[in-house]
């Protein structure tokens, strides 16, 4: 005799899971990972590892000892966070500073919410930013790619053009301004997740095709940077550099792919995604031209991510069966 068995919905499976997309990004990062490496050798791959073993590390203890709940390190989420936050810091910072980062991102930015999708900001962006506030020089003295002078630093290409820019100096007549080449490959100073624009564009067209993420957050991003940033340049090319510059440099390919399009601090519905992503754009170029820091990328996503639950409140999907009122 055939029963017939009756359970709560979902009825209809997919295999998409925390641990695949997580890992997802992960494969998506390895090739800016390489060039890091391949740029600013063994003292980038110290940085990625303290990062990512502390914030596993953390997650694990405090799970384990503090909140007394099974421990989840293994879906990948710490892991993640330790990645995207070493891709933020230099790669001569000291490493006692990556693992205070590590302790922030996870202990404060995760944990103190209860964990995985409960978190109200970016962990990675939490810790960044407090680490930026609390250690200003060690956060701002880059690396320069292949230097032969051990410990050498330079400016990062957004330091130079604010700090020209604000003495008075032409774009056009920037000494050591990085060009459109330099900029793709990676042979630039900066943090880990400002070297080589091509191999963050390549992760970034990994995470779309394997539907890790959707393109309604990366691609509000840059078009709105596209836009004010054209507008800008077609007022005054010698005072606010071009578009594309802006794309390609600071963490605007990171943060677009990698870290705006955190599921948890991020629009559920495509409407709110592109109204958060031109929030960011916004808020962005804001800062980058008019601000004190020549980057605003994370500043910007950081206030977009508590700015998400009152977009969540008015761009809702349509219910299913509803009827539209004309």
């Amino acid at each position: 005799m055939n029963t017939l068995t009756v359970a709560p919905s979902p009825h209809v499976h997919g295999d998409d899971s925390v641990k695949r997309n997580m890992y997802g990004v992960v494969i998506a990062l390895l090739p800016a990972l390489a060039a890091s490496v391949w740029f600013f050798g063994l003292g980038a791959l110290s940085v990625v590892l303290t990062s990512i073993v502390s914030c596993v590390l953390i997650e694990f203890l405090i799970q384990k000892f503090i909140l007394k709940v099974p421990t989840t390190v293994t879906d990948g989420s710490a892991a993640v966070t330790g990645l995207i936050l070493a891709f933020n810091l230099p790669a001569g910072l000291p490493l006692w500073i990556v693992v205070v980062g590590a302790l922030v991102a996870i202990g404060i930015g995760k944990m103190t919410f209860g964990g995985l999708g409960q978190n109200i900001a970016n962990p990675a962006i939490l810790g960044r930013v407090f680490l930026l506030v609390s250690f200003p020089a060690q956060m701002t003295s880059w690396p320069v790619p292949s230097s032969e002078v051990d410990g050498a630093t330079g400016a990062t290409p957004l330091g130079l053009l604010k700090e020209s820019v604000k003495s008075g100096t032409p774009i056009s007549e920037i000494a050591g301004l990085p060009s459109t080449q330099d900029l793709l490959l990676g042979s630039i100073g900066g943090s880990l997740g400002e070297i080589s624009a091509i191999c963050l564009i390549i992760g970034g067209i990994f995470l779309l095709c394997t539907k890790v993420i959707t393109w309604h957050i990366p691609v509000s991003i840059l078009a709105t940077v596209a836009v004010f940033g054209g507008l800008l340049y077609g007022v005054d090319p010698e005072t606010y550099a071009s578009p594309l510059f802006h794309i390609l440099s600071g963490g605007m390919l990171l943060g677009a792919f990698f870290m705006a399009t955190d599921y948890v601090t991020s629009p559920m519905s495509h409407s709110g995604m592109i109204v958060y992503g031109v929030g960011i754009g916004l808020i962005t170029m804001l800062i980058r031209t008019f601000g004190a820091y020549p980057e605003g990328m994370s500043f910007a996503i950081l206030i977009m991510n508590i700015v998400t639950p009152l977009i969540n409140t008015y761009c809702k999907p349509k219910r299913f069966g509803e009827v539209v009122k004309k």
